[in-house]
């Protein structure tokens, strides 16, 4: 794909017209990653801003007791690091989940294009608004929710981000082991295991290949509740 149609479908250019877009297209570089490769670590300095162009990635956070929290997945077209919230070091570390190509802008030159382009300073408010919200609300679940709405809630967020049509219903586009959605909703791998063998059997969902696929949205959707 052309790199300047690229970034007219990334939220944080969007508001840039064409000539823009093609004027910044070679401050950008491609980094190819690997399956399980670390595209920075919790504590670097946070150098570069990275735009995902091929592949998915999670961030990812060590507990004291060294267990893995995966805080976030992203897919195509979406931004991260922590130059991104303007910190000087990244919050948490990026893994990548399949083979993939990611943009990387340097620091330097991304304030440089906020200062250039005001635009941009609001889709970054927008993007700090949007994951503060995304925090909020699993800090909630956490608090308040049951297992079993949390896996929904998980389940329908990254079917928006990724999901394709499928016979008779959604297939998640990522590969999630049981264990990598037990640490996003913050709960057992048996309990996982559990609550996912369960709507399978009920016909909610199903998985092939570690590939799930929502059948049953609006049942699946009465976990959530009203609204």
């Amino acid at each position: 794909m052309d790199k300047t149609e690229f970034l007219g479908r990334v939220g944080l250019f969007r508001e840039l017209g064409q000539r823009e877009r093609k004027e910044i297209q070679g401050l950008f570089h491609e980094q190819r990653v690997d399956r399980d490769q670390f595209i920075f670590l919790e504590g670097d300095a946070a150098e570069y801003v990275y735009i995902v162009l091929e592949g998915k990635v999670k961030i990812v956070k060590q507990a004291p007791s060294g267990k893995e929290m995966i805080l976030e997945v992203f897919a195509p077209g979406e931004v991260f690091g922590g130059a991104t919230l303007l910190l000087p070091r990244h919050p948490a570390s990026a893994v990548s989940m399949e083979p993939g190509v990611m943009l990387c802008l340097p620091r330097l030159d991304f304030l440089a294009l906020l200062k250039r382009f005001p635009p941009m300073a609001f889709q970054i408010i927008e993007l700090l608004r949007t994951r503060l919200g995304e925090a909020h609300q699993v800090i909630r679940g956490l608090a308040a929710e049951r297992v079993e709405t949390r896996v929904a809630r998980l389940l329908f967020k990254l079917a928006d981000k990724t999901g394709v049509p499928d016979a008779g219903g959604t297939r998640l586009g990522l590969h999630l082991t049981r264990q990598d959605i037990a640490d996003m909703v913050g709960c057992t791998l048996e309990t996982a295991i559990r609550v996912l063998s369960r709507w399978q059997k009920e016909g909610l969902i199903k998985t092939e290949e570690g590939v799930i696929t929502i059948l049953n949205r609006h049942e699946l959707g009465r976990l959530l509740g009203p609204g």
